[in-house]
């Protein structure tokens, strides 16, 4: 089967736990552009962290598609013009926040290319390195957001975390919840994940769900590797998603992604 677009999740996925990019991976990559096929990378960063990285894989000059803040923006690479962007209201970001004090977790948001938080944590700081974003703590969380936003992450330590999340999908079923790091527990609007995403640019390309494969790693990829034809975790996988998939490669630091191209679309 000829496949035409490969849709690949960035932490823990495409880049090291050194957040680096490997000669293979990197490689593979371009062979696959080189052969017509769509790379699209997905990731819940912002898109300021995800574009040096689309560039270094030549996305752009290939025409490509960027996936950024799990799902809520799609870009447009070669245009270099936003395609779809959906964004919490106001008033969902303040009753976020209000469910992160009632239940002790802390949160973020994302406002003029910064990260804004009434607290500090260590959480956070993965966060902002990750990003490579500004932190800004603020006095008041509700008072710094007054416009809408692209989503929220509340942060706390995982086990715990894991516990938060029935809870807030229970509370406020508006929203789109999934982890995304195991400290990281995202919150954008209903309907608005990698899958829904993915969904969009194909539509628009008029590729078939057969024609995609999707890699990923964590909670917030599932919905891709469901709709793809092809639906592949690397080996450093949550354990409790391996199931979902329809094949497992090498972890991301054993060039799992190098690994898909080699197999589904050189051979």
């Amino acid at each position: 089967m000829k496949y035409k677009m490969l849709v690949v999740d960035m932490d823990d996925t495409l880049l090291t736990d050194d957040h680096e990019l490997s000669i293979e991976n990197k490689s593979m990559l371009l062979k696959a552009q080189e052969m017509g096929v769509y790379v699209v990378l997905a990731s819940g960063r912002p898109t300021s962290a995800m574009i040096d990285y689309a560039k270094e894989l030549q996305c752009d000059l290939n025409n490509s598609f960027m996936i950024s803040f799990n799902g809520s923006t799609i870009t447009d690479l070669k245009e270099d013009k936003i395609l779809f962007e959906h964004s919490l209201t106001k008033e969902q970001i303040h009753s976020i926040y209000d469910f992160s004090q009632e239940n002790d977790t802390h949160i973020i948001t994302y406002l003029d290319g910064k990260i804004i938080s009434e607290t500090s944590s260590e959480y956070i700081d993965v966060e902002s390195t990750i990003t490579g974003l500004e932190l800004v703590i603020v006095p008041s969380f509700k008072d710094a957001v007054t416009t809408s936003a692209v989503k929220c992450l509340l942060l706390e330590e995982p086990s715990y975390l894991k516990t938060v999340e029935p809870l807030l999908k229970n509370a406020m079923p508006d929203l789109s919840v999934c982890m995304s790091k195991p400290f990281f527990l995202e919150a954008a609007p209903k309907g608005v994940d990698k899958g829904a995403a993915v969904e969009i640019l194909a539509k628009k390309l008029n590729i078939q769900p057969s024609e995609i494969i999707a890699i990923g790693n964590a909670g917030n990829d599932l919905s891709m590797v469901q709709y793809a034809g092809l639906g592949v975790w690397v080996d450093n996988v949550d354990a409790e998603l391996r199931a979902f998939a329809d094949v497992i490669v090498a972890s991301n630091n054993d060039h799992g992604v190098a690994e898909v191209v080699r197999r589904f679309i050189l051979e």
